[in-house]
């Protein structure tokens, strides 16, 4: 299947600096998007570490016999243990962490994504949008258990606290599935700085009303600022041709 692709990160309309860090392979065969936390300079640097970690181990073991359930889960606890020792370094920058969300397409296996925190991936199809990650937060949480309802959960106070992100001790687990493809969906990677001023709705509008995938991530981008831009904003649109 042939695949399009384009990412585009913005600080936002608050933020002095951009602690969300994303990679798109040129070959096309994994992408990437980390939203830091911990400070100016813990953030920008535990998303960095993120991506950079899971970057490098993809390519190092590419062609490895072991599945790509497997190199993403290592990647994954790879990057951990690399904003560990950054912490233990750096004491000052001692509660970074970041979410991370990373798709991956490897011959031969069936596109896997693994991510942690809120960073989000979405499927596009059939001009329907749906959400494929479950957010680790505290309202994710709460939500489910019915707890709080879907418009409390978008201003709860409470709706930022992660339940598990890169850059814990106890990190234990990484979420990762197999993905169906058809051809002529989309996917969508995003930081929350997406999500905290779109609704879903309004994102759907904007990939049905944008077939061309720059002018997509920028109207995304765009309507994110329109609606306060308080946080960094990240986006990845990837598109299975027909």
């Amino acid at each position: 299947m042939k695949i399009s692709f384009t990412g585009l990160s913005d600080p936002g309309l608050v933020r002095s600096s951009n602690q969300d860090s994303y990679h798109t392979d040129p070959e096309g065969r994994f992408f990437i998007i980390a939203d830091g936390m911990g400070g100016h300079a813990g953030g920008e640097e535990a998303s960095q570490i993120a991506t950079r970690e899971i970057r490098q181990y993809l390519l190092n073991n590419w062609y490895s016999l072991r599945s790509g359930q497997e190199l993403l889960q290592e990647a994954c606890f790879q990057a951990n243990e690399s904003i560990l020792e950054g912490q233990r370094k750096h004491p000052e920058c001692a509660d970074m962490g970041t979410t991370v969300v990373v798709f991956m397409i490897r011959e031969g296996e069936s596109p896997y994504l693994a991510y942690v925190g809120d960073s989000r991936l979405y499927r596009f199809r059939d001009k329907q949008l749906q959400q494929i990650t479950q957010d680790h937060t505290w309202v994710a949480r709460a939500l489910k258990m019915g707890d709080i309802s879907p418009e409390e959960a978008r201003t709860h106070p409470f709706r930022h606290v992660l339940s598990r992100c890169l850059g814990r001790e106890d990190l234990m687990e990484i979420d990762i599935q197999p993905l169906e493809i058809e051809k002529s969906d989309y996917l969508l990677l995003c930081s929350d700085g997406l999500t905290e001023e779109l609704v879903d709705e309004e994102i759907a509008a904007c990939l049905r009303e944008n077939s061309l995938l720059e002018k997509a991530a920028m109207f995304l981008v765009d309507g994110a600022k329109k609606e306060g831009g308080r946080d960094n904003i990240t986006v990845v649109i990837i598109n299975f041709e027909e």
